[in-house]
């Protein structure tokens, strides 16, 4: 059944249960199944094959790649990007004979995260604005603001810059985006953007 909001794309093979709410411009394609009372935000892209299941909420402009999960338990905000085949869990110990399904664990994804290809975000671990985490990579810890994670178990090798790009902060903590030139600093193992251009 599709939500009384139509403005916005559903390829004809797409499911979308009842009680979605899904905002102007979103885009949803082939086969891909948007479960009962999930909140999708204005402008998404959901590829082929995604499955979001009951209650999900997706900020504005989140861009899903083909053949993701997303769990009951999750939230994106606005700008995230999940690549293709990553994948969401909700529970920490799942058996196939035990019904867990009020042991859902929350996942929450800040502002403009990347979450690369087949990666794996274990749940009840938030990650930080603008985080990146590499292809492949498992998560099984709480990931910092602009932090960069790579492996299995992840692990933080550096810090990214909110247009993608590795930061090198120098001897005065400063650090700069080789794209937009935005400063960005570190104190206290914290990184934020200051605001100002060089």
């Amino acid at each position: 059944m599709i939500p009384a909001n139509t403005d916005f794309f559903a390829h004809q093979t797409a499911i979308i249960d009842e009680g979605c709410k899904i905002g102007n411009g979103t885009k949803i394609w082939h086969f891909s199944h948007i479960m009962p009372d999930c909140v999708l935000g204005e402008k998404c892209n959901i590829g082929q094959n995604v499955v979001i299941s009951p209650h999900v909420i997706l900020g504005n402009n989140v861009k899903v790649q083909n053949n993701v999960s997303i769990y009951t338990g999750v939230s994106c905000e606005d700008d995230v990007f999940l690549g293709p085949s990553m994948v969401f869990t909700n529970i920490i110990n799942p058996r196939s004979s035990v019904n867990r399904k009020d042991q859902y664990l929350e996942t929450k994804v800040g502002r403009g995260v990347t979450i690369g290809a087949n990666a794996t975000i274990i749940c009840g671990h938030n990650i930080g604005k603008y985080a990146f985490i590499g292809a492949g990579a498992v998560v099984t810890k709480e990931i910092q603001d602009y932090a960069l994670v790579v492996g299995n178990p992840g692990k933080q090798i550096g810090w990214m810059s909110e247009y993608g790009h590795r930061l090198n902060f120098e001897k005065n903590n400063q650090a700069v985006c080789p794209e937009s030139h935005m400063i960005y600093k570190i104190e206290n193992n914290k990184v934020f953007n200051t605001g100002e251009l060089i």
